[in-house]
Formats: C-alpha cells, structure tokens, sequence
C-alpha cells in the first residue's frame, strides 16, 4: 500500500501555525515511506471562503519548504483538488447513504432548532438534535418534499453501544454513541459538511494515513461511521498534540500572534520554525533540538511522537532561530538576508515620503522609524494610561480596532483611519487626545512618530495585529468573559453601559 497523506486547510482566515505545523508532520510521514503529500483546500464554506486566503495558505507553505506531490495548483490524479468543485460527488455520496438507511431527510426549522437548543438548556439536557425526523414514512417525506419543505442530510448514529478505534499515536480511544449528535451530512444548499466532504475525499484520494490534530478525536467517531456505512476501510488516524499558549491553553488567534506570516515579517527563518514546530509534537534521539526536515524525515520514527499539548515558546523559537543565524549563514548571506527582508528598496521607498521633510539629519531616521524594524515595543503604563480614563478603556480602544479591521478585511490606511473613528464614536471618547495616543503608544511606543495610519499599513496587518494584542495583554489582558460580552455588544449604541 502507497502512504499517502494530506494537509487539507480551510481559506477562511490568515494562514496559521496549526496548518504549517500539522503539515510538516503529514509531509515528513510520506516521504519517510517513500509515499505522497498532497493539499487539499476545504473551500465549502461559502461565506467565510476566499480566493487571497487560499492563495496565502500557498505562500505560507512555501515559505516553510513544505512542497506538495498533487493540490488544487498542480493538479493530481485524484482532483479537482477544492471541495468546492466536488459537489455533484458529494451530493451522490449522500443520497447512496439514504439508499443504504444508513442516512435520512431532516426537515427541522431553524425555529425548531432554536426549540431543542433552549429545552436543553433548561434542562440541563446536552444541547443537540432530537431525531425527531429520524424515522418518517416514504410517504411523509414525499408530501413534505411536495409542499417545499427544505431539508438537511443527516447521519443516521447508533442509538446505542460504543466506537473503539485505535489512534497510533493516542492509543485507543472509545466514544459512547450515546454522546454523537446526528450529524449533518449535506446543507439545504447542496454544500456538503466538513464530515461528509472530508471523508468522502480522503477515500476517493486513497488517503492511507490521516494526521491531525487533538481537536479532531471527537469528530472521528462519525468520520469511522461513515466509512463502515459506505462499507469502506477507515485510514490510519493519528493525532498529533495541541500547540499550546504559555497558558497552557490551545494556542489562540484571540490572545496570541498566530498567523504564519506574523512570523515571517518579524524576521524568523524558515528553517528555524519548521525545526522549531516539529519540536512541537516530537522528539529526536539524544534530544537532538536542531536538525533539517531531510535529518527529522530520514530518522522518523511514529514512537517519538508526543501525546500531551506543547507549549508554544517564543523565547525557545528565539533561540532556535539565533542558532540557525549563527550556523547556517554566512556574514554574506547575513547581510543578503537582511536586505531581502526589510533594508530592499522597494520597502525603504515606502518610507520617503513619510520622513522626508521629518528628520533634520540622516541619523534621526531610525530613530523615527525604528519600530518598524523591532519586534518588542517598550510599552509605558504612561502612555497607555491617560488621566481619569478608565482601565479598561485602552484595551476596548485596541480590541475594538480588531473587530472592525478583521470584519472589514482590510488594513489600509484609509480603512485603519475610518476604524479609529468608529471606536471613538462607539466608546465616546475624544478621538484625538485618547484614541490616537493609545494607538500611537501601542504600535510605535511613544507619543510622535510619521504619520500613523500610513506607518502602520506599512507594518503591516500580521504585526499590527501583534502589537494590539500585546499592549492588551501588558495593560492586564481583557477575560474570556468580558471579550465574549464586548464583542456580543460591539454593534450595540451604548456599548459601554452594557458592558458595565
């Protein structure tokens, strides 16, 4: 049997460290048994799905050497490759399983979904579907088909007894049916589910090996289902352990830097992190901590891996990546490399127009500019903190400029000028004297400094965002609670009383 196995990412946000990380390993396993690596882009979410974001998934795996034998861009003999331009197939697949009794029509309204979900809550009941279109008649079905009722596919789960499956990395695992919901399978839309699509794909692309992360355990029980309700032979699951924040808490896009390109931008080598993450989830003979992915895929061996989360440590990335400047780079290539990240024309012209009639001599620029080129901005309680302004002000002020810059998708100028004024107006707050300072003290640590918004474009979104959250979390961090209720509120009149 051909190993065989697949990163399958969604294009629906930045390109995270959990794609490049699940991605190396999938990527190591196949070429350590002489098999395929192949990207998969799981595009069925219509509303969230975009093209620039499938297009940066591409970017964010090249700049980590991670090369594919078949994706949607060098196509394969399993395509198309997009789950988007599957959807006769997955809509074939569902039916069969109807025809088997295996899966059934569910005409349950949003109305009715909204019953079930507040009958649970009162009752302590867990929250989910109740079956109750799980048995109807040929019959029924015909008349509510013929009245233009929609419906959902639904997975048809045992009522009873247990899943036992075993995780070559985990050992095995058993899962009450009892705790699997029905599960849909195909949307009123004809858009098939994350389940349905994943497992019909992984088949038909003759996956051997399906290599994700811990968060996918509970989701297996329905995907092996499946498999036996086709009558097909599951793959091998293996899950690989969390990346973990210094909390100890999955590693989070709401409280961390998480997007590959943050990374890429601030000036870590590519060889450095990949290194780093397989360090991640597992480890070499004699604790070796640095070694190329040509060393981790001739040496690999499934034992080392890990089972329990690992913490994500910027500080150890720090010193991995100082070794590898050290002992992969010449003086020359230094200098090379320092070019091409950010001392090329093409960056330095950006900045003309911003200090040229700033600086009275030529040593003032990096004085001007210099957090630009810095990762970690000296915050100052000062700054961040003006005179009879509530605490949580500041952080409302940088959480706020985060929700409306990531619902807008865009963090122009033009567009990171329009959100400040929509905080200022939301919070009520004196646009000039509050907002701008906090902002000016959160992205360049210091009160002055060339003209913000075009500055900050030029940072750049990933650092921006960086920086937001970093001066949150020096100001005390906002909790889990009260991020839930600011954003449940942010569209709201009178946000800060009902935050109160």
């Amino acid at each position: 049997m051909e190993v065989r196995t697949r990163i399958a990412p969604s294009p629906t946000g930045d390109p995270h460290l959990g794609t490049l990380y699940i991605a190396i390993f999938n990527l190591i396993f196949a070429k350590h048994h002489k098999g395929k690596f192949l990207l998969r882009i799981e595009d069925t979410d219509q509303t969230r799905s975009l093209s620039q974001f499938e297009k940066n998934i591409f970017k964010a795996l090249k700049w980590g050497n991670i090369n594919w034998d078949e994706g949607p861009d060098i196509g394969g003999e399993y395509g198309p490759y997009r789950q988007s331009e599957r959807l006769e197939i997955y809509k074939k697949y569902a039916y069969q399983l109807i025809e088997k009794g295996k899966a059934y029509k569910c005409f349950a309204t949003p109305e009715e979904l909204k019953e079930m979900r507040e009958l649970a809550s009162v009752t302590g009941k867990k929250i989910g579907y109740d079956r109750r279109y799980r048995n109807l008649s040929p019959e029924e079905i015909k008349q509510r088909e013929k009245s233009g009722q929609t419906f959902v596919i639904r997975l048809k789960v045992p009522l009873t007894g247990e899943c036992v499956f075993d995780d070559k990395i985990k050992g095995q695992i058993t899962t009450p049916w009892a705790d699997v919901d029905d599960q849909i399978l195909l949307k009123s839309d004809g858009f098939p589910t994350y389940h349905l699509a994943n497992v019909v794909d992984d088949y038909l692309m003759k996956i051997s090996h399906v290599i994700r992360g811990d968060e996918w355990i509970s989701s297996t029980p329905k995907h092996i289902l499946l498999y036996e309700s086709f009558g097909w032979t599951p793959p091998v699951f293996m899950h690989m352990p969390l990346l973990l924040s210094p909390g100890g808490k999955k590693l989070s896009k709401r409280k961390n830097p998480t997007s590959v390109f943050f990374y890429r931008d601030s000036g870590f080598l590519p060889e450095a992190m990949v290194n780093f993450l397989t360090l991640m989830g597992y480890s070499m003979p004699e604790d070796r901590e640095i070694y190329s992915l040509e060393d981790i895929i001739k040496e690999f061996d499934t034992s080392r891996f890990g089972v329990s989360g690992a913490v994500f440590d910027i500080k150890k990335l720090e010193w991995l990546n100082q070794k590898y400047i050290i002992n992969k780079l010449s003086e020359d290539q230094l200098l090379q490399d320092l070019k091409n990240w950010a001392f090329n024309d093409t960056f330095l012209k950006k900045l003309m127009p911003l200090v040229h009639t700033r600086i009275k001599t030529f040593g003032e620029f990096m004085e001007l500019c210099d957090f630009l080129f810095i990762n970690n901005i000296n915050y100052s309680e000062e700054l961040l903190r003006p005179k009879n302004i509530s605490t949580d002000i500041p952080k409302y002020i940088l959480q706020g400029m985060i929700f409306d810059l990531e619902k807008k998708q865009d963090w122009s100028a033009k567009s990171l000028e329009e959100s400040s004024h929509l905080v200022a107006t939301k919070l009520n707050l004196n646009h000039r004297k509050i907002v701008m300072p906090i902002l000016f003290a959160s992205i360049m640590g210091k009160k002055f400094g060339p003209p913000f918004f075009q500055a900050t474009e030029i940072l750049g979104k990933e650092r921006t965002r960086a920086r937001f959250l970093n001066t949150i979390e020096f100001l005390g961090g906002i909790s889990n609670k009260k991020l839930d209720a600011f954003k449940k509120n942010w569209d709201s009149q009178d946000i800060i009383n009902n935050l109160a």
